[in-house]
């Protein structure tokens, strides 16, 4: 117990001339021209004034934007939209595939055909791949996209096959690029899943 004492009483001893000299350290921190010249706060605040506001705006804003790494979608740069969920509204999900590797993975893509939209797909020969089948896929009669037969690391890819009224509660979601990873392969998602964004770049 003694040999405890007397090992704090020298810690306490080392730590004493750091001690008496702080508040000289926070007179210089605080604007002062010297040590033992009194502070100057205002400097202190006006650092401040100019450190916080970019320092505030990054804390909230930047953490909420994701980034867009797919070329299949033209926006750069979203962030979540609370509200219902439209026709063309960016929306961001999960994705589940070998494509996309052993890890899930978070997509952004466009909510295209929606419940109670008629989707239609039918087949052709692929100019790609001797005896493979692309599908085409139209909501409301307008085109959305084509299958392809294999992605483009070759892996071999197989098209949705259903055709009808999409049912409530569910969502076909795609882009324009013809190389585009979406319901034309994984089929319509839950619209639970998804989540509204919007594009800010």
């Amino acid at each position: 117990m003694l040999r405890l004492l007397l090992a704090l009483a020298r810690a306490i001893a080392g730590l004493w001339p750091r001690l008496r000299r702080l508040p000289r350290k926070a007179a210089v921190a605080l604007g002062a021209p010297g040590p033992d010249a009194p502070a100057r706060p205002e400097r202190l605040w006006l650092a401040m004034l100019v450190v916080l506001p970019p320092a505030l705006f990054a804390a909230l804003v930047v953490p909420q934007v994701t980034l867009v790494m797919s070329p299949s979608i033209e926006a750069f740069a979203v962030h979540k939209s609370p509200g219902p969920i439209a026709r063309g509204d960016y929306v961001m999900f999960t994705l589940h595939h070998p494509i996309a590797g052993p890890k899930p993975v978070s997509v952004t893509k466009h909510a295209l055909c929606m419940a109670g939209d008629r989707l239609t797909m039918f087949e052709t020969p692929s100019p790609l791949i001797p005896r493979s089948r692309d599908g085409h896929y139209y909501c409301n009669g307008v085109l959305l996209g084509v299958s392809l037969p294999q992605a483009h690391n070759g892996m071999k890819l197989e098209h949705m096959s259903w055709s009808g009224i999409i049912p409530p509660g569910m969502v076909y979601v795609g882009s324009t690029h013809p190389r585009g990873f979406d319901s034309r392969y994984f089929g319509l998602l839950p619209i639970a899943r998804l989540t509204r964004m919007e594009r800010i770049l």
